[in-house]
């Protein structure tokens, strides 16, 4: 009896702590639940929190990237055409002041300010009556240029301060000039392409292609003239044009060369024919007067020559005379017949 008891009473002890062992695990297993679940909850909770602080980060960068308001912008405009400079977008009602600040060349900087809570406007340098606002500045708070001239190249700033901070936006402005093209041929047969006062400078190309010659010239607003001469002289050529690129638009232009052509080499031969026989005359005429001159000098070096002989043979003969009887017997038969002819002209007379 002993030993049966002994054996129910381990076999009740045995249950009992199978009993408390799965009591004890299940209670364990509960509790593991619980803390997870909590933990989860808590990790739920720091992720949410986190994307709400990513989440509202990203919009303040994408209102950022939505207003351009710190990037500086090229903007080129045709001149005597009117130019209009934003600012950033954002609420009128968040402005507290609106600053234009604009910067021209060889020019002192020039201010354009607008407080919005007192609703008036100021100025500083601020001379030129062709930039002013768009419209009212509390209704719209853009800057224009009416109508654009080459002296308003410069930077354009609008910078605006509000309670979330400070905005701004740039423009670089460049004046565009279309040049003046002209086509004509010279009087030695080059053909002239001339781009002038562009802004800025045109491009200048030709067909066929040539001898050229390709000049600049710049002016103190700004502009550029592009001159371009060209000759042809392997080849003759009846038709030529000029093309001038530039950004305010492209233009081409034609040109007739066989008249120029002829009439270039007839006027070198008109110029080149008198000439020749001008020199021709000339010559001519100083080797005759060349010659007459020595023949003259000839002509009374020998009348000369003779005189002198009479002159030289003189003396001999008078000599001759005085000294021959004969010359003397002569002489004085003629002297007694002149006399007798005297006297017998005398007596008819009487």
């Amino acid at each position: 009896m002993l030993c049966t008891w002994r054996t129910s009473d381990l076999r009740l002890l045995l249950t009992l702590i199978v009993f408390l062992v799965v009591e004890c695990i299940s209670a364990r297993g509960q509790s593991l639940n619980t803390t997870s679940n909590s933990s989860m909850q808590q990790t739920g909770k720091g992720n949410y929190s986190s994307a709400s602080v990513n989440g509202s980060s990203t919009d303040k960068r994408q209102r950022k990237l939505e207003l351009p308001a710190e990037a500086n912008a090229s903007l080129s405009v045709p001149v005597d055409t009117k130019a209009v400079f934003d600012c950033p977008s954002i609420l009128l009602t968040s402005l507290v002041v609106t600053t234009w600040q604009i910067i021209l060349r060889d020019k002192l900087s020039c201010t354009r300010a607008y407080r919005r809570d007192r609703n008036e406007t100021k100025e500083g340098n601020c001379t030129d009556e062709r930039i002013t606002w768009a419209s009212r500045p509390d209704e719209n708070l853009a800057l224009q240029i009416d109508p654009v001239a080459t002296t308003h190249d410069g930077f354009y700033m609008c910078q605006m301060v509000t309670p979330d901070g400070n905005f701004h936006r740039g423009y670089h402005l460049q004046v565009l000039v279309p040049p003046e093209v002209t086509l004509l041929q010279s009087k030695n047969g080059t053909a002239v392409c001339r781009a002038a006062a562009g802004k800025p400078a045109a491009q200048i190309s030709w067909n066929p292609e040539g001898d050229c010659v390709t000049e600049q010239e710049h002016w103190a607003n700004g502009t550029v003239t592009v001159q371009s001469t060209c000759r042809w002289e392997d080849h003759p050529l009846s038709n030529v044009s000029c093309s001038v690129s530039h950004v305010t638009g492209n233009k081409s232009l034609s040109l007739e060369l066989t008249q120029g052509a002829q009439t270039t080499a007839n006027l070198h031969f008109l110029y080149i024919i008198p000439c020749i026989f001008i020199v021709f005359v000339i010559g001519g005429s100083i080797w005759l007067l060349k010659n007459s001159g020595c023949r003259k000098c000839k002509l009374k070096k020998t009348e000369a020559n003779p005189g002198v002989e009479e002159d030289e043979m003189q003396p001999y003969a008078s000599y001759t005379e005085k000294n021959n009887p004969l010359y003397d017997t002569t002489n004085k038969e003629r002297c007694r017949m002149l006399q007798s002819e005297v006297d017998g002209i005398g007596l008819d007379t009487l």
